[in-house]
């Protein structure tokens, strides 16, 4: 895997992930207390990439910022869309640096553990233009199903089959090996869509194989696959991972698995966890419960409350006896106010002071 290069499209704007998407890139998204491009990147440098080219848009100065030049021995390159080019465009807008070999490409909001050695190798082995990643689900009526030959070479896609009607049940993963030729399939100064424009051609043309991966792979699309992901890599770490300078009063409760960062405080009488990311510098009142859940850092938990498969923002202040309900997002320096209650499904967008219980799923704008 001499000089391997891969691209990671990373410029989605993350809209069903929004409030937290209004003020940083998903690929700046605590997963297990450490940021989702992290995980990639960590990945990619095990299996011997050597340069990443950052296909960059929303925010892309503080994905630039935050990762420099190089990281985990990986050098970053930075090629930036003017406007969204869909998931093609931005592929073709970088083939300066990408028509030396075969390339791997990756959807940016996806954890997996893909193993990209066997990966590449099966591509060479097929001999195709193009390979795509598949996954096996057990409804694929939510995503995409994909119809292979006894070769693996893929035959057609079948958006959104009913159930039932699926011709399998793998779909594409969001995960491809390119070999340069596939640039050359793709229009320049326009958006163009992989799924709905290039992998039909390659696929009539018989070029197009399918590998089928048995992995780790979470679409970080919206928040309950959010969750899922931070739970699913808590087990793989297991216990409960410490930061530098934690207090925990020795009368609260840590349920593995579970991540507390740097300087974080919790009071007496608290349980937390499992499944859940505390991050840095979070401070945790008495007698709170926290359970599958992610707090961004510098969040303030005011004593007794309670929050439960919820994901809660960057300096967020929950005052006393606060309960936060399933599936609820709440922005970053958000208010609630003491004995405030926040049903299941509510987004808060940043900065609001809430005084009053929120019992329907709603927006707060």
């Amino acid at each position: 895997m001499n000089g391997l290069k891969a691209l990671i499209l990373a410029g989605g704007f993350a809209t069903r992930l929004r409030p937290l998407s209004c003020t940083r890139p998903k690929m700046l998204f605590p997963v297990a207390n450490k940021p989702l491009i992290d995980w990639t990147l960590e990945s990619l440098s095990r299996c011997g990439v050597e340069t990443v080219v950052m296909a960059v848009n929303y925010m892309a100065e503080a994905i630039a910022r935050y990762l420099g030049p190089t990281k985990y021995d990986l050098g970053i390159i930075y090629s930036r869309e003017e406007r969204p080019l869909d998931t093609a465009g931005p592929i073709k807008r970088a083939e300066e640096h990408l028509r030396d070999g075969p390339f791997l490409v990756l959807n940016g909001d996806v954890i997996s553990d893909v193993d990209y050695r066997e990966l590449l190798n099966y591509h060479r082995r097929k001999g195709g233009l193009a390979t795509i990643t598949l996954i096996e689900v057990p409804d694929p009526s939510r995503y995409g199903a994909v119809e292979l030959d006894g070769e693996g070479r893929i035959l057609r896609f079948v958006e959104k089959p009913e159930p039932g009607r699926a011709p399998s049940n793998y779909i594409n993963a969001g995960i491809y090996v390119f070999e340069p030729d596939v640039l050359d399939y793709i229009p320049a100064g326009r958006p163009v869509s992989t799924e709905r424009e290039i992998f039909p051609k390659l696929a009539g043309e018989g070029l197009l194989y399918g590998y089928k991966a048995s992995a780790l792979w979470v679409d970080i699309g919206v928040p309950e696959d959010y969750l899922r992901a931070n739970s699913l890599l808590l087990e793989r770490m297991g216990g409960v991972q410490m930061g530098d300078d934690v207090e925990v009063d020795e009368t609260a409760k840590l349920l593995p698995p579970t991540s507390i960062g740097r300087g974080v405080h919790i009071g007496g009488d608290s349980v937390i966890g499992p499944h859940t990311s505390i991050a840095d510098d979070v401070v945790i009142g008495r007698g709170c419960r926290i359970e599958n859940s992610i707090i961004f850092p510098g969040a303030i938990i005011g004593d007794y409350s309670s929050i439960k498969n919820a994901i809660i923002g960057e300096n967020a202040t929950l005052e006393r006896w606060v309960k936060v309900e399933t599936g609820s997002l709440i922005g970053d320096y958000v208010t609630l106010c003491d004995g405030v209650t926040i049903t299941g499904g509510v987004t808060i967008c940043p900065s609001k002071r809430v005084e009053e219980s929120i019992l329907q799923p709603r927006r707060v704008m």
